[in-house]
């Protein structure tokens, strides 16, 4: 085990620490994308459709979101390498689980209970990793947020390669032995650490508050695209969240320093400034994420394996300028880096969203290099500002809290933007049937779209057509899809400039400013 004497530079035992750490980084954020290739094998083998097989997505995000900053308070108290070792195991075991589901509702649970394990191991390594790196935040928060780009990047390419070959059932198997090994060489390699404050209590009314708060937003985005949003339960849903915050606040207040979001934490304007930011530029890549792929194999008809290949310009880019934006915010400091990068995030997307169904492959490249330029360049850089502005000892929480938002962002994002996508695309295909003289109900319209993932329901209804009909459903089917997209990514797109302004103004100190802002309360 390295000395602490030896953790002042990256060499010797400590160097195969930040490997582990790395590893463990590879691997939770490999489970954000891996599936995202294999969702319409998914939908088609289940029978499901688009608003059902995003959950496989967001259950993992959803749960990752709400629980990550208790995971961070539990990696400050009780030790982040113990905390580390547990959430591995949670990870791995959920995620065999998940490998062998019989149905989508087995997959969609057992995806949630992984993020279970995901939001225990994240925090406690980027507490772990700043502890070896004491000194040079940037290039702490340069090789997490750059070992979560190769994972993000290698997922779609492995995801592709594992469906084609065997299954998507593969894609959750092989966590167990990268799991495995990252457990290993952590406990062999890595020291324990933890918050220097003595408070060994823990705030779970805190935690039941505020988990129960984001849990019933999500629901209720998710609810109102299918049952209204008119409906008893998403009204009843929407009232709760902001309740449930009010009362989380209020305990807070009343618990002191023994807080979920102790009262440093919450009073640091800086820190408030740079979660509103990730909060508001997070749905982008999410929605790129799920929509991306399917646009790939459902509009141009690639495999998965070739969707996931598809994906690299975006996942490699962005994995790379992770790398280059630590040394970049230790040279040039936040304001520059968090700002540019969340500038690029928008122009990407606005790109990707101007692609129509006969768009040939080369129309996406730039939209995709530009986005991952900028995915790279923000979130390293955001995270580092973020956890330099408070105490050290707040250093696992302070993360945590951080990507709770990145997760919880794109989590409420993938929600507004799937109930976009499915009003928008569900109008445009009723419209275009009804102008070209196409007779058909509303419910059987509804099933056409899942013809494009080759859904039986889909099919069943399709073959009741005439073949000159059936052969106009399913390119109206195709356009709906385009349709729906587009507008979906404008949306989030809007939403995220609104993320850039604030980045601009109030990220990394005065707009002028180029220093590095260091630990600050308003």
């Amino acid at each position: 085990m390295a000395s602490k004497g030896n953790l002042n530079r990256p060499g010797g035992g400590s160097t195969l620490a930040l490997i582990a750490m790395a590893l463990a980084v590879f691997v939770i954020a490999n489970d954000f994308t891996a599936l995202t290739v294999a969702l319409p094998s998914i939908e088609a083998e289940f029978d499901s459709d688009v608003g059902t097989v995003q959950w496989v997505i967001n259950a993992y995000a959803l749960v990752f979101g709400v629980l990550i900053v208790s995971g961070g308070r539990l990696a400050d108290l009780f030790g982040r390498k113990r905390l580390f070792l547990l959430g591995a195991a949670v990870f791995a075991t959920f995620s065999v689980l998940a490998g062998a589901a019989q149905d989508v509702t087995w997959l969609i649970v057992c995806r949630g209970l992984m993020g279970v394990g995901g939001a225990i191991v994240w925090p406690a390594t980027l507490g772990l990793t700043y502890a070896l790196l004491p000194g040079r935040a940037g290039l702490a928060g340069g090789l997490i947020i750059g070992s979560a780009g190769l994972g993000n990047a290698a997922g779609p390419l492995l995801g592709g390669v594992l469906t084609d070959s065997l299954s998507w059932r593969w894609v959750l198997f092989v966590n167990l032995p990268i799991a495995a090994l990252a457990a290993l060489a952590v406990w062999r390699t890595v020291p324990e650490s933890r918050g220097e404050d003595g408070e060994r209590r823990l705030d779970y009314l805190g935690i039941a508050t505020l988990s129960l708060a984001l849990v019933s937003l999500l629901l209720a985005l998710d609810l109102g695209s299918e049952i209204g949003w008119t409906a008893w339960p998403v009204i009843a849903l929407f009232v709760a969240a902001p309740v449930l915050l009010a009362l989380f606040y209020r305990v807070e207040h009343r618990v002191g320093d023994a807080a979920l979001l102790p009262p440093d934490v919450l009073g640091n304007r800086h820190f408030r400034m740079v979660c509103l930011s990730v909060l508001l530029l997070s749905p982008t890549f999410f929605a790129v994420l799920m929509y991306l792929p399917q646009y790939l194999q459902k509009i141009q008809g690639y495999s998965p394996l070739e969707a996931g290949a598809a994906l690299l310009p975006l996942m490699i880019v962005f994995a790379v300028v992770s790398f280059v934006a630590g040394p970049a915010y230790d040279r040039i400091g936040a304001k520059p880096v968090v700002s540019g990068g969340a500038l690029a995030i928008c122009l990407g997307l606005l790109l990707l969203s101007l692609v129509g169904t006969e768009s040939g492959y080369a129309v996406l490249v730039p939209g995709m290099v530009v986005m991952g330029i900028g995915i790279g360049l923000y979130y390293s850089s955001v995270t580092t500002a973020g956890v330099t502005a408070v105490d050290p000892s707040r250093a696992s929480l302070a993360g945590a809290i951080v990507y709770m938002f990145q997760v919880g962002g794109g989590s409420i994002g993938l929600g507004l933007t799937t109930a976009i996508f499915s009003g928008v695309s569900s109008h445009r295909l009723e419209s275009d049937a009804a102008s070209q003289g196409i007779s058909a109900d509303e419910k059987d319209l509804e099933a056409v779209q899942g013809i494009l993932a080759g859904t039986e329901s889909a099919q069943q209804v399709v073959a009741s057509f005439p073949a000159r009909v059936a052969d106009q459903l399913v390119e109206l089917a195709g356009d709906a899809f385009v349709a729906g997209m587009q507008w979906a990514f404008r949306v989030d797109v809007l939403i995220a400039f609104c993320g850039f302004l604030v980045a601009l103004f109030f990220v990394g100190g005065p707009l002028r400013g180029r220093r590095p802002a260091a630990a600050q309360d308003a």
